[in-house]
């Protein structure tokens, strides 16, 4: 019972990645705004900006999420009769691994925005 439970949780942080990632991507939020969407310094500077931002970072976070979906259910799959300890400590170390592969996702989006637009926000040329 213990591993079903870790693999579906395993799954969680993979998953709202990558459907987050749909909606940034496909569906972003239509004005700047400080409640929904990539929400950075560079990002929010104007409206060409805040587009931007998100038609990247979504397709991003769309294959890296797909990816580590794949990835975490392969990882956590061959631990089906361990221990419960053994099952935790995966589930610890998936858990910690996807929330960093999460944060460094997000060093793209920036460095994709800095080369495209200048601090005002406008495109370079």
């Amino acid at each position: 019972m213990i591993w079903w439970i870790t693999f579906i949780c395993a799954l969680i942080i993979p998953s709202v990645m990558l459907c987050c990632g749909l909606f940034m991507w496909k569906r972003p939020p239509r004005k700047i705004n400080a409640f929904i969407g990539y929400r950075t310094t560079k990002s929010m500077k104007n409206e060409e900006t805040w587009k931007y931002a998100h038609n990247f970072c979504g397709k991003l976070w769309s294959a890296i999420g797909a990816a580590t979906l794949m990835i975490s259910a392969a990882a956590i799959g061959p631990f089906y009769n361990a221990s419960e300890k053994t099952v935790a400590i995966v589930a610890l170390v998936t858990g910690i691994t996807q929330f960093a592969v999460l944060l460094t996702s997000l060093i793209p989006t920036e460095i994709a925005l800095k080369l495209t637009f200048d601090n005002d926000g406008i495109k370079k040329q």
